[in-house]
């Protein structure tokens, strides 16, 4: 069968060719440069834990030593600091990594992987699509024609595949500028993430009053100034002067030695596209979404792009159409994209407006701090993964269902379970591997022997209604699971969000809802009955 062609070379299309090698589907990765990435420390992705975990899992590596782990966050407003979070055992950091450094560890890792050809210097030019296939033409010293199953535009704010299918890409332009320098240096924070807003010192040329500090592994340093609205040209002298005013008023002293690394200018927009799926033709990543205010990242959300296509074009590749399935795709991540982008725009005009009486408002200022924080930690309104509630694979009225810790539809939590060969592994690294994931909550488990409970109480049924699921699945055991009580019953999706949650071994029940999360008959039946209503 025809490989899955990927159009670019960035993150996101590397990610989704490594997942899709995971799943036994082989790709096509068209690479339009010459196969490497210009280092640019100024250009850094800011990755929420599951996300690194599947960068972890793709590349075989720690990026603990590629990348730094913030060891807090501190935001300050003027002299006094307003929030600060220490990460430890229970609160996940954030890991911020330089992004050719993350683009080199997936080029490693595709270097060895025979279901991935890697073309440099393609450039597309045309795109045709057939009743069972999809074709494309590319320009250049390779160029020639591909023949694929499906084609996946990761190819940018500038989508060459978006503009070819005619799809719109409204939005905002310029929603907020950023001057940025990296650069190396002994600054007060050990590890910690800082956002300072109006801070004591007067600041030369244009200023919006904030600057973030995010640090990156040997003693460099991300530092973003916000730029006010307007189209001031931010001069190499003017930067360097912003440069020496932050690091002097941060030691309160004279200025303290630094080494200049890189620059750069980063603009912010805010686009969806209206599509993402045209036949056999979907995009991902920056080709169909853009956003990046208030500290949310668009390459994170990128990455779950490819996270939550990958299994479903795998099974679609092995089994044939899974039409259903594929459209829950767009149904789903620009559901999740929109509701993150609606929720910028909102906050935005509080945060940025500045003045009016809201300002005098004792504890608004502080409010916004927390606001603009979530954002950059992954929490809350702005940056808390998104959930696939309303999905089009969401199984119908389960009779057996009870609630968890975790809602249907969101990404469950990382614990500790036995997999079948009575190995202890993570529940996250079982994910991505096309299989359905089915976790009995059995406390105890965990100090006996796999032989002497496999065969006991409720295993053998469940074991039984396993092994008839309509797709492939694995059957793990864990001590416990938040807010799930013993004999509880999990069935999560190859991406690792929740599909439902059982009260003890109900065949029936799991059947349709296993039916449902591949985009079975129980989930065409729900999507019909939702659009008789």
């Amino acid at each position: 069968m025809d490989p899955v062609i990927i159009v670019g070379a960035g993150p996101v299309g590397l990610t989704l060719a490594l997942a899709l090698a995971r799943q036994e589907v082989p790709s096509v990765v068209l690479d339009e440069g010459p196969g490497q990435d210009e280092p640019r420390l100024a250009r850094t992705v800011v990755l929420r834990e599951d996300t690194a975990a599947l960068m972890e899992r793709l590349t075989g590596i720690s990026l603990d030593e590629a990348g730094l782990r913030w060891t807090g966050w501190r935001a300050m407003r003027r002299r006094q600091v307003t929030r600060e979070v220490t990460f430890g055992d229970g609160e996940p950091a954030p890991l911020h990594i330089a992004q050719h450094v993350l683009t080199g560890a997936l080029r490693a890792a595709l270097a060895g992987e025979r279901l991935v050809e890697l073309a440099v210097d393609s450039r597309l030019d045309t795109i045709e699509q057939e009743p069972s296939a999809v074709t494309a033409r590319t320009r250049g010293p390779q160029g020639t024609w591909w023949r694929g199953s499906h084609l996946i535009g990761c190819d940018g704010p500038r989508s060459t595949v978006r503009k070819l299918l005619d799809i719109r890409f409204p939005g905002r332009t310029a929603v907020e500028r950023h001057a940025v320098a990296a650069l190396r240096a002994d600054l007060p924070w050990d590890g910690e993430a800082l956002l300072h807003r109006s801070p004591p010192w007067r600041m030369t040329g244009p200023s919006a009053g904030e600057v973030t500090a995010r640090p990156l592994p040997d003693g460099v340093w991300r530092l973003d100034w916000l730029l006010p609205p307007g189209k001031d040209l931010v001069t190499p002298e003017l930067l360097l002067t912003r440069v020496r005013e932050t690091l002097t008023g941060w030691s309160e002293g004279p200025t303290p030695e630094y080494e200049l690394l890189d620059t750069g200018v980063h603009t912010v927009h805010h686009r969806l596209a209206r599509r993402w799926r045209v036949g056999r033709v979907l995009l991902a990543g920056d080709a169909a979404h853009l956003l990046g205010t208030l500290g949310t990242q668009g390459v994170d959300e990128g990455l779950r792009d490819a996270d939550n296509l990958a299994w479903k074009l795998a099974l679609a590749w092995h089994h044939g159409p899974h039409e259903t399935l594929l459209d829950s795709y767009q149904t789903e991540r620009r559901a999740v994209v929109a509701a993150r982008l609606r929720a910028a725009d909102q906050v935005l005009p509080l945060l940025r407006g500045g003045g009016g009486i809201r300002s005098y408002v004792p504890g608004t200022a502080r409010g916004h701090d927390v606001l603009l924080s979530e954002g950059h930690l992954g929490r809350g309104q702005l940056g808390t993964p998104g959930g696939y509630a309303g999905s089009p694979l969401a199984p119908r009225l389960l009779e057996a269902e009870v609630p968890v810790g975790t809602p249907a539809g969101a990404p469950v939590e990382d614990v500790r379970v036995t997999a079948e060969d009575g190995s202890f592994v993570r529940l996250r690294d079982r994910l991505g591997r096309g299989a359905l994931l089915v976790v009995l909550i059995a406390p105890g488990t965990g100090v006996w022997e796999r032989r002497h409970w496999v065969s006991a109480g409720i295993m053998p049924r469940l074991a039984a209604a396993v092994t008839a699921l309509p797709s492939p699945a694995e059957l793990l055991v864990a001590e416990s699971y938040p807010g799930a009580a013993a004999h509880t019953v999990l069935l999560v999706r190859p991406d690792g969000h929740l599909v439902t949650a059982l009260n003890g071994v109900r065949p029936a029940d799991l059947y349709a809802a296993a039916e449902a999360a591949v985009g079975g008959k129980a989930s065409e039946e729900a999507t019909a009955g939702s659009a008789a209503q």
